[in-house]
């Protein structure tokens, strides 16, 4: 019997997702130096990690023969005080991209259905496809969110609705106001998940910890891969009722985060300084795309985020050729703008190599 007879259906028609090109990758295909090579499209801090974070790592690398703590206490007592709620509302992931896949495992069953924007973070339709649940993905007309479209796809069969918000990958900007109206719109059935990714690089962040502590259904979460520069140690954190927490808590392995992350992630949260620096520059990138991209004649679409999107003629051939050119940028076909290229908002020196490369291909 072939194995494709007996695996679960929804595996057999689960898309791949695709991460952006490593920089090793890349280098082995066109035969380039590593070194010279720009990676501009994973939203990695081009910063760096924090200096903090790598302190504390450093640390702790003697007790690598220890299991880490299976449930990130001292992670969660330092969240209880950030965000002043109750360590039992906290759950720790393995990046916040384990949370999303918890919550769909905790909700979302065969023939129930998720809702959320079509050009909005791929995570969500995998994990509802691997639940055996249907995908309801709402047009984003101007690559924004339509709040009333997004709530009239709403039905008794709704389960979850998703959010990003700075939205991924075409980076529009909910305001407080529109998402608390658009939270309260909802049946008091329906799970809000709100995605905050990439929120801490935005002025005003949206508060939606006034919503929990009313009791409805809203769970948020962070991650300390973007403004805090550990993508590479995968750590996210979500933050909700307590009974919501205990069920993500449930179904989470013991020891889903290792000790490198959590004393990582707790050093980042005191490092103000290192945050300040990486939003200060992430917003004069933004403007030295905006102008340069304005001077080009080219269609481009930033408001938040640490990224940009430009139009260009044969995007798929253009990332191509900026790889050559040791340029690593993010198509967005499996979004379906496939004239569309994603840009990690860098350091201004970065900056200016892939405008000047990108505008030799014009």
């Amino acid at each position: 019997m072939e194995l494709k007879n007996i695996v679960k259906k929804q595996i057999i028609n689960l898309p791949v997702y695709e991460t952006g090109k490593p920089i090793e990758y890349v280098a082995r295909e066109f035969g380039l130096d590593p070194d010279g090579i720009l990676k501009m499209a994973s939203n990695e801090n081009p910063l760096g990690p924090s200096p903090k974070a790598v302190e504390a790592v450093s640390k702790h690398l003697n007790g690598l023969n220890y299991y880490p703590d299976g449930g990130s206490y001292d992670l969660r007592m330092k969240l209880s005080q950030k965000w002043g709620l109750k360590p039992s509302q906290f759950a720790i992931g393995n990046g916040s991209n384990e949370l999303l896949e918890f919550v769909a495992q905790c909700f979302v069953g065969e023939g129930d259905e998720t809702v959320f924007g079509a050009q909005s973070f791929i995570v969500y339709k995998l994990a509802t496809i691997f639940c055996g649940g249907k995908c309801v993905s709402v047009p984003m007309p101007n690559l924004k969110y339509d709040l009333d479209m997004l709530r009239d796809a709403v039905t008794e069969k709704t389960k979850i609705v998703f959010m990003t918000n700075p939205n991924n990958p075409t980076g529009c900007v909910v305001k407080q106001d529109e998402v608390v109206n658009f939270v309260k719109s909802l049946p008091e059935n329906v799970v809000f998940c709100y995605d905050e990714a990439y929120t801490e690089f935005q002025d005003d962040e949206v508060d939606l910890r006034p919503l929990i502590s009313e009791g409805r259904n809203v769970i948020c979460l962070r991650t300390f891969s973007k403004i805090y520069g550990l993508a590479g140690l995968r750590c996210g954190y979500s933050y909700s009722s307590e009974e919501l927490a205990g069920y993500i808590n449930r179904i989470r392995e013991p020891f889903n985060v290792n000790t490198l992350a959590q004393v990582g992630a707790l050093a980042a949260l005191d490092d103000a300084e290192f945050v300040n620096e990486s939003r200060r520059i992430n917003n004069l990138g933004r403007k030295q795309f905006e102008k340069a991209f304005g001077e080009l004649g080219l269609e481009y679409f930033s408001e938040g985020g640490n990224f940009v999107m430009v139009k260009v003629e044969d995007a798929s051939g253009k990332f191509v050729q900026m790889q050559k050119r040791g340029v690593i940028v993010r198509p967005n076909v499996g979004y379906g703008l496939p004239d569309w290229l994603r840009i990690t908002i860098g350091k201004p020196e970065q900056n200016e190599r892939c405008i000047e490369e990108l505008k030799k291909l014009l």
